[in-house]
């Protein structure tokens, strides 16, 4: 898990992260042994091919209007008011920073004037499609070993197929649509898990589940688009 001012352990490991057959090494991520599942291809007219897309299904409260959740990536366009993210991926997201926007450089406080073109950063903020308002910026990133339960992320591409493939442990309780959106503290952890995990999309929004795991949405990516974090803020699964 990436570290921040929440949460100061940090761990170390130098791993390629393959994305839609590149290699990217903002974020060092393995994976494990666990099972992986795979199905045939889904559409691409698929509710979650696109970046921003909502989806379908039942429970208002895991699918209502922006919510907590970041990205990382290499930032550009750096202005006053804000800078543009992309993604190992190739996703752009448009941060917009605030006066009550926090910053650190590593593990250390810092300035707005930490964030320069070129600069590998971490996002914490409320998600509006592919815009994120910054409640926290963290600049060069500690390097993360966390690991994911297999599969690699699959970079969007308009008019393609993505996959429809689960991973790793699904909660047994889980329903596409339920749960309750979660903020502050707990949606940053989580979403810091599923970056480190697997980089390159965008975090839209954390949901609770009923069992207490949580269901990170993920946009901008065929796959995946829920990412599953346990209690202990582990990612333990993934579906399209």
């Amino acid at each position: 898990m990436f570290s921040s001012k929440r949460s100061k352990v940090i761990t170390s490991g130098m791993a390629a992260v393959v994305i839609a057959g590149g290699a990217y090494g903002i974020v060092a991520a393995t994976s494990s042994s666990s099972t992986t599942t795979t199905a045939s291809s889904s559409s691409s007219g698929s509710s979650h091919g696109f970046a921003g897309a909502t989806g379908t299904g039942s429970g208002s409260n895991a699918r209502s209007g922006p919510a907590a959740g970041g990205s990382i990536g290499t930032a550009s366009n750096v202005s006053a008011s804000g800078f543009t993210l992309t993604t190992s991926a190739g996703q752009k997201v448009t941060i917009k920073e605030a006066s009550s926007t926090t910053y650190e450089q590593g593990t250390s406080p810092a300035s707005i004037s930490a964030v320069t073109n070129g600069a590998p950063v971490l996002v914490l903020g409320t998600t509006d499609s592919t815009t994120i308002t910054a409640t926290e910026v963290i600049v060069q990133p500690p390097t993360s070993s966390a690991s994911n339960p297999g599969g690699k992320v699959i970079a969007y591409s308009k008019g393609t197929q993505g996959a429809s493939e689960t991973v790793g442990a699904i909660p047994s309780d889980y329903t596409q649509g339920s749960g309750t959106l979660a903020s502050g503290t707990t949606a940053d952890k989580a979403t810091e898990a599923a970056l480190a995990a697997y980089p390159g999309g965008v975090v839209d929004r954390v949901v609770e589940l009923g069992n207490g795991d949580y269901e990170v949405h993920y946009i901008g990516v065929n796959w995946p688009h829920h990412i599953f974090v346990n209690q202990s803020f582990e990612v333990i699964g993934a579906n399209s």
